[in-house]
């Protein structure tokens, strides 16, 4: 699979044709513990086991409740880092080059008309919203990206971020604080303004991926949507809202329109969860999160609802990514050795970053592997953990790092703690109650475990080469 998909209508046609990469469930499922429960054995690391990586799974028949009709969900498209790439038409190693260079090189979107949008009642209780346990808060939104505009700078911004249905036409929105969707719905608000939004539900692989890249890869002056036409080798097209004033994607299976509001109001009144989150634990619901006021959804025919289940690989894969992307460029500029990034799915794609370095040419190679390592960790604030290691070493391979790690790192010499930095309260032992070492929640000690072979020793360190017999 070499092509680079613009919609998810021809990435699933690309998956048809490849045996056990997308499975198709028939059978009529509730979107209440139905979609989540069967798609939990393919999850992956960070779920709870037994799991492993999978097929993108089609739920054919998903109904809402009540008198709605059923709907189409899918779920698992990115749940493998190797179908992720090769939906974008590359493979893991290559992807975060790709992102940098589509940042660097961005493809505007285009004004397009795009397929006939149904205009549909706003009311998000006919639409098949999973819930996936019986704490969360109510059916969320998972992979539902929202496009705005800032009225202040006139860039748009696409982010995914969680929304929880509160009502036929509510859902709290939770964004993380720093994110450029805050600044746009904070300059609206001191206009005295709502912020005009469109929520998009199954989005062409280059746009989703973009959606999820940080801060620190796409600025606040950078529209996502252009690297997403660079990525997808083709600009995005755009049509308007129907209702607010407003852009979507033209492709999209569902936009959601509507009002990001300035008034608060708790996740879950009846409780002190939300829903799974992607390191692996429910997750608390917050106590006041602005609502979006729905005033309206439009669909393709046979619309594909697109979700994802908080832990697990999927989640980690398109947040890793852009992660991977990020530290990389942050590396070159440093002109440090760096061979290769990989942002591995048990960290949730950000807390655990490991490291390829080039072979080493001198003693000095020692030193400014840790240090470059070391940077990361203070210069990324979910950066935990960084494992180094050698260029013969496959970073995609669970088994091969584990191998490095016990026979290429002596604790005493090889393990750096970093104590107190800035990290991320949902891990849950970046807290004092964990730790009395930390001075608050959210601040954590990192690690880098340099598995490189110090210059001078690599002779020891040599891996056999099976050759292959002559015909």
């Amino acid at each position: 699979m070499t092509r680079r998909f613009a919609d998810l209508r021809t990435a699933l046609a690309g998956l048809d044709l490849l045996p056990g990469e997308l499975v198709r469930e028939r059978e009529e499922v509730p979107a209440r513990f139905g979609v989540s429960s069967r798609y939990a054995k393919w999850a992956g690391t960070p779920a709870p086991p037994p799991t492993g990586p999978g097929p993108a799974v089609l739920f054919e028949r998903v109904t809402p409740g009540g008198d709605a009709a059923s709907r189409a969900v899918l779920i698992g498209l990115y749940g493998t880092r190797r179908r992720a790439a090769a939906l974008l038409g590359t493979t893991p190693a290559e992807l975060p080059g790709r992102i940098l260079d589509a940042v660097a090189a961005p493809v505007p979107p285009v004004r397009g008309r795009g397929p006939v949008r149904t205009l549909l009642a706003p009311d998000l209780t006919a639409l098949p919203v999973p819930v996936l346990t019986d704490q969360d808060a109510g059916p969320y939104l998972t992979l539902g990206a929202v496009l705005a505009t800032d009225p202040d700078t006139g860039v748009r911004n696409l982010s995914v971020h969680r929304m929880c249905v509160q009502g036929p036409d509510r859902l709290s929105l939770w964004m993380v604080p720093g994110r450029d969707l805050e600044a746009a719905h904070l300059a609206a608000r001191r206009r005295g303004e709502n912020l005009p939004v469109a929520i998009h539900l199954g989005l062409g692989p280059a746009a989703l991926l973009s959606s999820c890249c940080p801060t620190s890869l796409v600025p606040a002056e950078v529209d996502e949507l252009a690297v997403a036409g660079a990525l997808a080798g083709a600009p995005v097209e755009l049509t308007d809202c129907r209702t607010v004033a407003a852009e979507c994607v033209a492709h999209a299976e569902y936009v959601i329109e509507g009002e990001l509001l300035g008034e608060l109001a708790p996740e879950n009144p009846q409780g002190p969860y939300a829903t799974p989150e992607f390191l692996g634990y429910q997750g608390r619901a917050h106590p006041a999160l602005p609502s979006v006021r729905v005033t309206a959804i439009t669909a393709r025919e046979g619309a594909i609802f697109q979700t994802v289940s908080g832990p697990g690989h999927e989640q980690s894969v398109l947040l890793g990514f852009g992660m991977e992307s990020a530290v990389l460029a942050r590396l070159r500029e440093l002109d440090a050795p760096v061979r290769a990034v990989h942002c591995h799915t048990a960290g949730g794609g950000q807390l655990m970053v490991v490291l390829q370095w080039r072979a080493k040419r001198s003693p000095a190679d020692d030193e400014a592997v840790r240090k470059a390592a070391e940077s990361v960790l203070e210069e990324f604030r979910m950066a935990k953990l960084v494992v180094s290691v050698d260029e013969d070493v496959d970073v995609e391979s669970d088994a091969d790092l584990w191998w490095a790690m016990t026979t290429r790192l002596q604790a005493d010499r090889d393990v750096a703690v970093l104590p107190d930095r800035l990290g991320f309260p949902l891990d849950p032992t970046q807290s004092p109650a964990y730790s009395p070492t930390l001075s608050a929640d959210g601040r954590t000690a990192k690690a880098h475990f340099d598995c490189t072979v110090p210059h001078d020793q690599r002779s020891r360190f040599h891996r056999p080469r099976f050759t292959e017999p002559s015909a």
